[in-house]
């Protein structure tokens, strides 16, 4: 089962597009400004739309150190961005404002995004300190701003952090379907780029039968016959990119071939 945007496809590939350092953040570079980052962006969009991706998402990895309170103007620059790739985009596309569901659902509501990626659920200890998001805010949301179509992918194993939930992955994905209303699960591995381990994926596949489930990191062209056996999609960056270095830009070649391989699976 995946979302409608995605038409007949039985799995779907939902492909990152990084977008460099926002203004504000350690690592922006003031001199190439916000062009570069839309420069840069657009590069990596035409090259995953010719290799075949089915969705793009738009992403803020390189605003480190990460916050949970997204600054003001990282918000008014990601939409600036987004909004000036969208006229070239030909696939669906969503947003993820790390690690804020209220900045990235209003993103995605200004762009005219399909879905947003988030930790929208749980209790973490992190390298930015204890993590508490709050679902029922960010579904207020997005109510609030007319956006009922908009699809929230539940991230609920984050990345750089560990659950003080010890409930089993699969408990909690049901739980976060049925009282947080998630409308996918994401499962991640520990870090960017690293893959989730095959039996949460599989455990949380087995028991989520409501709403689509992706693997959310990690996917590479070695591991995608058994991830796209079992979940509903993958979502996919780090592997995309020049010698699989997330900071890299997209190697339009490693598109090619692992998405050659999807549509053979599929």
């Amino acid at each position: 089962m995946i979302f409608e945007f995605f038409g007949n496809k039985k799995k779907a590939v939902i492909a990152m597009a990084h977008i460099g350092a926002l203004p504000g953040t350690p690592l922006y570079d003031a001199d190439g400004g916000m062009e570069k980052l839309i420069e840069g962006v657009a590069k990596d969009v035409e090259a995953l739309q010719a290799g075949g991706v089915d969705a793009i998402m738009f992403g803020n990895e390189n605003d480190r150190p990460y916050v949970f309170d997204a600054p003001k103007s990282g918000v008014a620059a990601m939409t600036a961005v987004v909004s000036a790739i969208r006229p070239m985009l030909k696939v669906p596309f969503g947003v993820n404002y790390l690690w804020d569901p209220e900045a990235s659902v209003s993103i995605a509501a200004a762009s005219g995004a399909s879905f947003v990626r988030e930790i929208f659920t749980g209790l973490f200890a992190s390298d930015m300190g204890v993590w508490e998001p709050n679902a029922a805010k960010a579904l207020q949301l997005r109510r609030n701003l007319g956006r009922p179509d908009l699809k929230l992918l539940f991230n609920i194993n984050a990345e750089f952090a560990h659950s003080l939930d010890q409930r089993p992955i699969a408990l909690r994905a049901k739980s976060a379907v049925f009282s947080s209303l998630a409308d996918a699960i994401l499962v991640s591995g520990p870090l960017t780029g690293e893959p989730a381990e095959s039996s949460a994926l599989k455990a949380v596949c087995e028991t989520i039968r409501d709403v689509p489930v992706f693997a959310n990191t990690g996917v590479n062209i070695d591991n995608v016959t058994e991830v796209m056996s079992l979940a509903s999609g993958c979502i996919i960056g780090t592997h995309f990119k020049h010698d699989g270095i997330t900071w890299n830009a997209v190697d339009p070649a490693r598109v090619k071939r692992f998405m050659d391989k999807v549509n053979g699976l599929r």
